[in-house]
């Protein structure tokens, strides 16, 4: 028998700027999840400064990001990367166009030991990121398919059972 169900704590962010062409996918990916995730788990957007996610996941104990990267060869293409494996790896370029970007952040937040357990990226190889462009097809065309997956990544994280009977 089942005694309790303890749910982690998850954030899940957008990231990106929404007037920079593929950059937006983490914006498009957030509205697709809008009212999708359990009532539980937040959801926010966040443009610009990546610093201050050091202050948006506070308290949580898992977080899953999506952002644009860099194309390595095929825009559109998905990459699911655990930072409690990897690290991001610099080819994919995470650098946001205002300061400093989320591997900086993951790192800085490691280094004040206020980075969450679990940190799971949903990196989409982006082709344009020029101001004012409209995003790609291959990009847009995956959002779905990002959103698919972190719902089912939010489920997975919470799934921290204790098995215990009753008295």
């Amino acid at each position: 028998m089942i005694a309790r169900v303890d749910q982690t704590p998850v954030l899940v962010v957008g990231l990106g700027n929404p007037d920079r062409g593929d950059d937006a996918i983490g914006a498009m990916v957030a509205k697709a999840l809008a009212g999708r995730l359990p009532a539980n788990v937040a959801l926010i957007a966040r443009g610009g400064d990546m610093m201050a996610l050091i202050e948006d996941w506070a308290g949580y104990d898992a977080l899953v990001c999506v952002d644009a990267a860099a194309p390595l060869g095929v825009p559109g293409r998905i990459h699911r990367i655990d930072l409690t494996k990897d690290e991001l790896p610099a080819e994919m370029s995470f650098a946001s166009s205002h300061a400093l970007g989320l591997a900086d952040a993951v790192r800085l937040a490691r280094v004040l030991q206020r980075a969450p357990q679990d940190i799971i990226v949903y990196a989409v190889e982006g082709r344009c990121f020029e101001h004012g462009a409209p995003m790609t097809a291959e990009v847009s065309a995956a959002a779905e398919e990002v959103a698919h997956r972190i719902i089912a990544e939010v489920g997975r994280l919470q799934q921290t059972t204790a098995p215990g009977y009753l008295n």
